[in-house]
């Protein structure tokens, strides 16, 4: 029987140099060897288990993506400095002068820049589509595509990715289809449904606190090996190399990341059926009614939940702007970006997020400048914030407030 990612994670044994629970940390930026043939070899990449430089590899960024590979189920995992170094590495990795890149519209607003500004220097270029259209995406792989990149469930707009459907398009193509999974650790596993690499940003969910800036790629040894070259690794000569003392942190943060999605996806849909009864235009993908609500029950770990994002649309930046300060006001969550806090996080992506995205590409994907992306704490009275919300939104006019008391 398949351990759970939970379990696997759980059951990994590094303990520390004398014997201590937790793994001790490498605070070294260099590494000794024993003979000048054995640190040629590691440069040639022929020695297993030798560090050679922070920048390669260090012990407690490898005890990390040991976790990682656990949770996601992939050979191995490397660690980047933040999700869009894992990000850039894999794509230019991936991709050489000439190349394109298929992509879901929606998505991170740093990826899209990424894509659409800063990579057509070296003449890579990127089609956009809606990924839940598997005829748009086909029609838009051509002989130069490298990637076809998706985000699980994506940024801001929620739409669900349909990772079987399109892994089985990117084996037609023999291309690897690129997921990232940072909205949905534990609820969804990319590479079990047929994705060929998977990229977090750590920041979020996986670690919890927001206190570092962190990412990851988890997918094949050779493909890991191979951002890691000396020569020609894209990962080693970008540079994007985490702190050993933040990757200690992340990986103690790990042990307890089951049990944080569980409350996050809990309290998120709570939140989401409790605002759809009140008439507001609430999106989440744990509602029936949402688009991709079947594709994510098919592909999910029913026990982790939707996830813990949602989006609401106030109907207008001045009135989205006005409930988020009063939510922020009442201590009900902080008005910033990022999410996967403790406490509730909320921001307007078209001005914050997204705001990379032009605005006539924002209006034609349906991104109005009314909307909120929600990212839930951990709350433990999850009634109380519904109802403390509501009164926010009865004192700006965007409720009835006939409907406070149920």
């Amino acid at each position: 029987m398949d351990k759970k990612a939970s379990d696997r994670i759980l059951e990994l044994h590094n303990f520390g140099e004398f014997g201590g629970v937790n793994p001790s940390i490498s605070d070294s930026s260099t590494y000794t060897f024993l003979t000048a043939k054995q640190m040629f070899d590691t440069f040639e990449g022929n020695t297993e288990g030798c560090y050679l430089y922070s920048r390669h590899s260090s012990p407690s960024n490898l005890y990390l993506g040991e976790a990682l590979a656990a949770m996601e189920g992939s050979e191995t995992a490397i660690v980047t400095a933040s999700g869009m170094g894992a990000i850039s590495a894999v794509a230019l990795q991936l991709c050489s002068a000439g190349d394109e890149i298929v992509s879901a519209r929606t998505i991170y607003g740093g990826t899209y820049a990424l894509f659409k500004k800063f990579i057509t220097k070296f003449n890579i270029g990127t089609s956009f589509v809606d990924i839940t259209d598997l005829e748009a995406v086909e029609s838009a792989i051509t002989p130069k595509t490298k990637v076809l990149y998706c985000e699980s469930v994506s940024n801001p707009l929620l739409e669900v990715a349909n990772i079987p459907a399109l892994a089985e398009l990117a084996d037609k193509y023999n291309i690897p289809l690129v997921v990232d999974n940072t909205f949905t650790p534990m609820s969804i596993h990319p590479l079990k449904l047929g994705a060929h690499i998977v990229i977090h940003s750590l920041t979020k969910f996986i670690n919890g606190s927001s206190d570092c800036v962190a990412g990851a790629v988890c997918g094949t040894k050779e493909f890991c090996l191979s951002l890691k070259d000396v020569n020609s690794g894209a990962a080693m000569l970008l540079g994007s190399t985490l702190d050993s003392l933040r990757a200690a942190s992340i990986l103690k943060n790990m042990r307890t990341l089951h049990l944080r999605m569980k409350k996050h996806s809990l309290n998120a849909g709570y939140l989401a059926e409790r605002f759809k009864e009140d008439g507001l235009r609430v999106v989440y993908p744990g509602l029936a009614d949402h688009p991709g609500h079947e594709t994510f029950s098919d592909q999910m770990e029913v026990e982790f939940g939707y996830g813990g994002i949602l989006t609401l649309d106030i109907g207008s930046l001045d009135k989205a702007n006005s409930l988020m300060e009063l939510m922020q006001h009442r201590n009900l969550g902080y008005l910033a970006v990022s999410l996967g806090f403790y406490k509730t996080l909320f921001s307007a992506p078209g001005t914050s997020t997204s705001s990379e995205i032009p605005e006539e590409e924002q209006v034609e994907m349906g991104l109005s400048n009314g909307l909120i992306r929600f990212s839930i704490g951990l709350d433990n009275d999850i009634e109380r914030t519904y109802q403390e919300m509501r009164r926010c939104m009865v004192e700006l006019d965007i409720l009835e407030k006939e409907l406070i008391i149920r």
